[in-house]
């Protein structure tokens, strides 16, 4: 098992339970799809340092597991056609 980060920022023209709801969508599809060791630092509202979709501030969340590639790419299919996420990163730990 890899240790995998993944930061991503969410619109913030949500409101505060939409975005928990996010949050929680994804700690959830790591859950089900064999991840463990799960922690989610909730960043909050920053200025982005260029315009993304017409969004100069978004939502940013560092989200860490352990588990295996297809978990991560389980967790980045959702967030591709997510139209709450703006971008996302995913990168493995060494």
């Amino acid at each position: 098992m890899q240790v995998y980060e993944v930061l991503y920022i969410i619109r913030t023209d949500l409101d505060d339970e939409a975005i928990a709801a996010e949050v929680d969508k994804y700690g959830e599809i790591v859950n089900t799809n064999g991840g463990s060791d799960l922690s989610i630092d909730k960043w909050g509202k920053r200025r982005l340092a260029y315009e993304i979709n017409d969004y100069r501030e978004g939502y940013y969340v560092l989200m860490t597991f352990n588990g295996e590639a297809r978990t991560a790419q389980e967790v980045e299919r959702i967030m591709k056609i997510s139209d709450a996420i703006l971008r996302f990163l995913t990168t493995k730990k060494e």
